[in-house]
């Protein structure tokens, strides 16, 4: 009863607090915006101010206050919400990584810059692949992603193979060393990253793009088995010769999670695949 409680609150603040975004959106920055411009750019104005700067900007507001209790088997977004499931490691330094990975046709994704980006936008308009844009920002361990691979396929931008790597180690925040603690049985881990060591990895795919459902922002819809793309990089790092062993081991008993696309949910096993490199 208390948990039923406690969610039917959960769900009227969001709602509560939907209608007032929604009504600060067409009562006060619509009207701003079109006192500067006409009716379509002060919607265009509309939109980016209030899905890319003012909902971020409440969202992480209120986790300086609530902080979500997360399994340490889940990355999350910078607002703290669930995202990509944790279901791959890799054994190894950070030079043999990369140079494994590259070996089995992944490419590594260049930082979110202003000459990235403008990039993406051109290979949106061209319908051609950058194979190594940017990814966003995912956090584990406190902190985001060390590294990045993808692979394209199709014919659209906006599909690709892609994997997050962190580097399993102490050297964080000391909120989250209980998470490093749940990752280290498989492997003692080394915060020096010219040493071998276990990185833990979130590997999906890109199928299109769908709006976030929690600020309206546009993001990659993810194929909802994640397990065929942990298996995919295993398979691609077998076949380049890079690895010595694979060990397989039941992190969780599975996860369910509602994606933060719209429409969007992601299924993992519960199970990590681990690859020892060569």
């Amino acid at each position: 009863m208390q948990a039923v409680t406690l969610r039917l609150l959960k769900r009227s603040a969001i709602l509560f607090l939907g209608i007032g975004v929604v009504y600060l959106a067409v009562w006060e920055f619509f009207p701003f915006f079109d006192n500067q411009a006409n009716w379509f750019i002060a919607l265009l104005a509309t939109y980016i101010f209030t899905a890319y700067f003012f909902i971020p900007l409440l969202l992480r507001g209120f986790r300086l206050f609530y902080t979500p209790k997360h399994l340490p088997t889940y990355c999350t977004t910078p607002d703290g919400f669930a995202s990509d499931p944790i279901n791959i490691g890799v054994i190894g330094t950070r030079k043999q990584i990369m140079t494994a990975m590259k070996k089995a046709g992944w490419h590594t994704a260049d930082k979110k810059t202003l000459k990235s980006m403008i990039k993406v936008g051109r290979s949106i308009l061209t319908r051609r692949h950058y194979h190594n844009a940017p990814f966003s920002s995912l956090y584990l361990f406190g902190r985001k992603q060390d590294f990045g691979f993808q692979k394209p396929f199709g014919g659209s931008p906006t599909l690709r193979h892609h994997v997050r790597f962190w580097a399993c180690h102490l050297d964080g925040p000391e909120d989250f060393h209980q998470d490093v603690a749940f990752w280290e049985r498989f492997h003692r881990t080394n915060k020096d990253q010219s040493k071998r060591q276990l990185w833990v990895g979130a590997a999906s795919r890109d199928v299109g793009i769908m709006p976030i459902r929690h600020n309206a922002q546009l993001t990659h819809m993810i194929d909802p088995d994640t397990d065929a793309e942990r298996d995919l990089i295993v398979e691609d790092l077998r076949n380049s010769h890079s690895v010595a062993k694979t060990i397989t081991e039941r992190a969780h008993e599975g996860l369910h999670l509602t994606n933060r696309a719209l429409g969007g949910v992601l299924r993992a096993d519960g199970k990590i695949r681990i690859c020892i490199l060569k």
